[in-house]
């Protein structure tokens, strides 16, 4: 059997509602064919949106086939045992050029509850955003389920939300079971457990291209609602030149952002996982086994379990999100 690599995927567009441009002009996917962008899945192993290899001889395959051979020298032995032939990361771009519907997805256990392979518990890096853009993240006062039920039926729901102004290179984790909704005026990256479902519980009162509201979930949203209120939304972190900083640890995925200017070291003998990088700026090459693969802006790399030494080179000064499962 031949040896794995360093793999890049097909991109798969995703046309949404509340989709722009974005993705087109400023990650530089001008091969979209969709008109109005709202996401890009980069990589995938949702059924029916399964990522396809985009380079060496395994270029064609689909990743859940390719776990399903490969097994832990793709993931990992712990990923492989806990998750099967499913890839359990889910990346994508997300241009909202309008309000997403407010929504909030399901824990594990409810998950567990309806039938659902997984919960859904994701986190936003903010790779632009326009001048006063916003985002929905939580509540801004407590509240239990009468008193948000009557907000829902008066149209009032945004006065008891968090409400966070939104810069550049921010991080807003999103654990399941929080209320949350991206505003127009953001392109992000989002990382999250594999796992489609969401609960839509106000959608603005917008009709679609037919003419229609979309389809609410408010009662099956009930159940999967945290009321309680927190005292930070966004996530802390000083990024360090030419360093690993950690941004967001759970038992779901881990990401640290690396920003180069030169050659950087990586070891992963210590870790029994893939890693994925997520290139949110410049262009760069990955060296690796005397071979080198490169990137650039809107680009993801998938790191089999089996190469644990590589530099990553900063051809042009680099962002990257590091992903793994610890």
């Amino acid at each position: 059997m031949n040896q794995l690599y360093p793999m890049k995927f097909k991109p798969v567009f995703k046309d949404k509602i509340w989709g722009g441009m974005k993705i087109k002009t400023i990650l530089g996917m001008n091969y979209s064919p969709l008109p109005n962008c709202g996401e890009v899945w980069v990589l995938s192993g949702i059924e029916g949106n399964t990522s396809e290899v985009a380079n060496g001889f395994l270029k064609g395959n689909e990743l859940n086939e390719l776990i399903e051979v490969y097994m832990g020298d793709l993931v990992g032995d712990t990923v492989y045992e806990k998750f099967g032939n499913e890839f359990p990361i889910l990346i994508k771009f997300i241009d909202a050029n309008d309000y997403l519907s407010i929504q909030v997805h399901p824990n594990d256990d409810l998950a567990v509850k309806r039938k659902i392979a997984y919960g859904k518990s994701e986190m936003w890096y903010i790779l632009q955003a326009d001048e006063n853009a916003e985002l929905i993240s939580g509540f801004n006062q407590k509240i239990n389920k009468e008193s948000y039920l009557k907000h829902l039926q008066n149209k009032t729901l945004k006065q008891i939300l968090n409400v966070e102004k939104v810069k550049k290179d921010e991080v807003f984790y999103i654990p399941a079971g929080r209320v949350h909704a991206l505003g127009p005026g953001l392109l992000l990256a989002e990382i999250q457990q594999t796992s489609d479902t969401t609960y839509r519980i106000y959608d603005w009162d917008r009709l679609d291209d037919k003419g229609n509201l979309r389809e609410l979930h408010v009662e099956e949203a009930l159940d999967a609602i945290d009321f309680n209120v927190y005292d930070h939304y966004k996530t802390d972190y000083q990024s360090i030149i030419n360093k690993t900083v950690n941004l967001v640890e759970t038992p779901y995925f881990t990401t640290n952002i690396l920003e180069l200017d030169k050659k950087l070291e990586k070891n992963y003998e210590e870790l029994d996982s893939f890693v994925i990088f997520v290139c949110t700026q410049g262009r760069g090459e990955l060296h690796y086994d005397s071979e080198k693969l490169e990137f650039k802006k809107g680009e993801v790399v998938l790191l089999p379990n089996t190469i644990k030494k590589i530099q990553l080179l900063a051809l042009e000064e680099i962002k990257l999100l590091e992903v793994y499962i610890i």
